[in-house]
C-alpha cells in the first residue's frame, strides 16, 4: 500500500501542493487531459502538451478532462511558436493551470503573463546559454532537459547538464530525460533537483493519445533504437528551429532520410502518419525501461514509491 513520501518533499512539491515531485512532461501528441489528470490523480502534477498543430478549443477540452479528473494540471508552450502567435497561451491561462513551461526559446515576452494569471511559470532548457536567458526572464525555475529525452531536445546528456546547471543558478532545478524508475528520480533528486519530469515511461499506457501503432511501437524497442532527427519535422513541415532536433523510435522512414540530405518535399511526399513503419514515434532513449502497458497512475506511483526506497537505502534518510 502506497503511504506519504516524506523524504520526497521539495520546493516543488511545497510550492504547487504535490504529494510526489514529478510532472508529466507535455508531450505534444501524445499528453491529453486524460494523461494529465492521471498524474496528478497520482500526487504529481500532469502537463498537456500544447503543440504547434493543436487549437485553442483543443486546449479547452482537454483542460476540462484533466481538472475532473486529477484537479490540478499545468501546460506546455513553445516559445518560438508562441513568437508567431499567442493564442495557445491565452487559452492556457484562461483555464487557470497551476504551472505554464515556456520552452524552446525566450520565454520573457509571457513570463508576466503567466504570473499574473497565477501559474507558475518554468522553462525547459538544453544548455546553461538557454538557462540565463531563461533566468533573465523571470521564470519560477529551471528544468534541465537532456538529450535522452523524447521528442524535442538538445545534445547535452542529462545528468551533465543538471549539474551544469545546478551550479549555475540559484533558482530551482528540475531534470528531464530518461528518468522512466525510481533510481532515476532519486539520482535526480540527490544530485539536487526538486523533481522531475516523466515522459517516456508513460507513453505505453493506456491513458495517451496518439497513433494506435504507437504503444506497439515503444513496448518493442529498446533503448538503443531511438534516432536524433529532423526527419520527421521535414516530413509534416514543422518549422521548428535547427538546434532542436527530435528523438524517436528508428522506423524506415528515419533509416531512409536521416542524414541524407533530402529536401523537405522529398521526405513529406513518401510521409504516411498511420503506417507504423514511417509515422513518427516519440520516445526517449528509456525506451527499453518500458516493457508493459500499465496505467498512468500505477507508473507514477511506482517510481515515486521505488526512489523513496532507494534513498532511504543508500543516503539513509
Amino acid at each position: 500500500m502506497w503511504y506519504a513520501l516524506g523524504v520526497l518533499n521539495t520546493w516543488l512539491t511545497k510550492q504547487l501542493g504535490l504529494e510526489i515531485p514529478i510532472i508529466g512532461a507535455p508531450m505534444g501528441g501524445r499528453a491529453g487531459g486524460l494523461l494529465a489528470g492521471e498524474v496528478s490523480r497520482a500526487g504529481g502534477l500532469g502537463m498537456l502538451g500544447a503543440a504547434r498543430y493543436t487549437t485553442p478549443e483543443w486546449v479547452a477540452a482537454e483542460a476540462a478532462i484533466a481538472r475532473r479528473v486529477g484537479g490540478s494540471f499545468g501546460v506546455g508552450l513553445m516559445s518560438w511558436a508562441l513568437d508567431d502567435d499567442d493564442a495557445l497561451l491565452t487559452a492556457a491561462l484562461a483555464e487557470k493551470p497551476a504551472l505554464v513551461s515556456l520552452s524552446f526559446g525566450d520565454p520573457a515576452p509571457y513570463v508576466d503573463r503567466v504570473k499574473d494569471a497565477g501559474a507558475l511559470v518554468v522553462s525547459q532548457v538544453s544548455t546553461v546559454e538557454d538557462m540565463a536567458v531563461a533566468e533573465a526572464a523571470g521564470v519560477d525555475a529551471i528544468v534541465a532537459q537532456g538529450t535522452e529525452a523524447g521528442g524535442h531536445t538538445g545534445r547535452i546528456a542529462t545528468l551533465t547538464l543538471l549539474q551544469e546547471v545546478l551550479e549555475a543558478t540559484r533558482l530551482p532545478v528540475l531534470a528531464a530525460g530518461g528518468i522512466a524508475t525510481g533510481r532515476g528520480l532519486a539520482a535526480v533528486l540527490a544530485a539536487g533537483a526538486h523533481g522531475a519530469f516523466v515522459g517516456t515511461a508513460l507513453l505505453a499506457s493506456p491513458e495517451t493519445t496518439g497513433p494506435e501503432y504507437a504503444i506497439g511501437r515503444l513496448l518493442a524497442a529498446r533503448s538503443t533504437d531511438t534516432v536524433y532527427t529532423d526527419v520527421f519535422d521535414k516530413a509534416r513541415h514543422q518549422p521548428w528551429p535547427a538546434r532542436w532536433f527530435g528523438r524517436a523510435i528508428v522506423n524506415n522512414l528515419s533509416d531512409k532520410f536521416d542524414g541524407a540530405g533530402a529536401s523537405e518535399d522529398e521526405i513529406a511526399d513518401v510521409y504516411d502518419p498511420a503506417d507504423p513503419d514511417c509515422g513518427v514515434v516519440y520516445a526517449g532513449q528509456a525506451a527499453g525501461l518500458v516493457t508493459a502497458s500499465r496505467p498512468v497512475f500505477e507508473v507514477v506511483k511506482n517510481i515515486a514509491h521505488d526512489a523513496e526506497k532507494q534513498l532511504t537505502r543508500v543516503c539513509g534518510m
